[in-house]
């Protein structure tokens, strides 16, 4: 499960040239965009107290390795349009990576990934509507080449999305602090043209300066910012710094799939909501009820986190674990892997 905000950007490099090392400025300039990814290179310049050239050459730098980058997009499961589900396919030995990449190259599919245990591919999936996904899994995806079988699972609600997981950070965000305080998110504001062509202009450019937003929709300065901070502060809009978490040191990403009785759900997400190490958290159909994601420095953490955080749940009925071993696609952009 990725971020779920649409996406059109690509990754700005390939990582060529070695692994980069980051420094404590490279981790300076990272946690002002993590906060603000639209802050001047002023702004990050001022709070990390460095020259703006310097700052932007940071940046330069860290983008180029394809490992950092700006999304933007509207969350359509906030907005209730469309649905999503998670998507296992099972394959025949020696075909799990042409069948990973065959599935990032479709455009519904937002992360293609692959994992510990059986030869599975998990992706997700979005479509408008049922009868659309019936025809992808039953049609595209089940007659790739290589396909045994092909199982989903719909997303029922979505709690915490990879915007949620703060590593510089202590406080948790607002959407974190509903699920684990068990409180629903405020309603989703309606959307007009104008909303919907500022989120198409983000895609493109998420750091397009206010100004030349505004020049594009036709409006004020002022109206553009106002536009831009409701649909931020309501949640329907993802605008942030993506960050693979092994660049930042957490090579470690592990899903966890949980079976939890409805009786127990509410206990079992604000447990597992609090958690920093939990990067994204939904309520799912099938036998298990939640699906996580969660990011760790090393197998030893990860090994903890599960004995300690998963003893704590009540009445779970099921339970898988794996590690992430290559994504093809995240945050709908084509990974490593891919």
């Amino acid at each position: 499960m990725a971020d779920t905000a649409h996406t059109a950007h690509t990754r700005p490099g390939a990582g060529g040239g070695g692994p980069l090392r980051l420094d404590e400025l490279d981790h300076a300039v990272l946690k002002v965009l993590h906060r603000n990814p639209r802050a001047s290179f002023a702004e990050v310049a001022a709070a990390v107290g460095a020259h703006e050239r310097t700052v932007g050459r940071r940046l330069d730098r860290m983008l180029a390795t394809g490992q950092v980058f700006f999304t933007a997009g509207l969350v359509p499961e906030y907005l209730g349009e469309g649905i999503t589900a998670e998507v296992a396919v099972r394959c025949a030995p020696g075909t799990m990576r042409e069948v990973a990449a065959a599935l990032a190259a479709r455009p519904e599919a937002r992360s293609v990934e692959v994992a510990t245990g059986s030869l599975e591919v998990f992706a997700e999936l979005h479509v408008p509507g049922h009868a659309e996904l019936l025809e992808l899994v039953d049609g595209a995806v089940g007659r790739l080449p290589g396909v045994v079988d092909v199982t989903s699972s719909l997303l029922l609600q979505l709690l915490m999305t990879a915007s949620d997981w703060a590593p510089y950070d202590d406080e948790p965000t607002e959407v974190r602090r509903c699920a684990m305080e068990g409180r629903p998110l405020p309603d989703p504001p309606e959307l007009d043209d104008l909303d919907r062509r500022l989120s198409a202009l983000l895609r493109r450019d998420a750091r397009i300066p206010t100004k030349n937003l505004a020049a594009e929709l036709n409006v004020g300065e002022t109206t553009a910012r106002r536009r831009l901070a409701r649909l931020l502060a309501s949640h329907v809009l993802h605008l942030r710094l993506h960050t693979e978490p092994a660049f930042l040191g957490y090579p470690v990403e592990a899903r966890f799939r949980l079976g939890v009785p409805y009786s127990r759900l509410d206990p079992a997400v604000r447990l597992l909501a609090a958690e920093p190490a939990v990067r994204q958290l939904a309520v799912t159909s099938g036998p298990t009820t939640l699906l996580g994601y969660s990011s760790h420095r090393t197998l030893r953490d990860f090994h903890h986190f599960a004995a300690r955080v998963f003893r704590g749940l009540d009445q779970v009925t099921a339970s898988d674990t794996a590690l992430l071993m290559g994504d093809y696609k995240r945050a709908g952009i084509p990974g490593p892997a891919g």
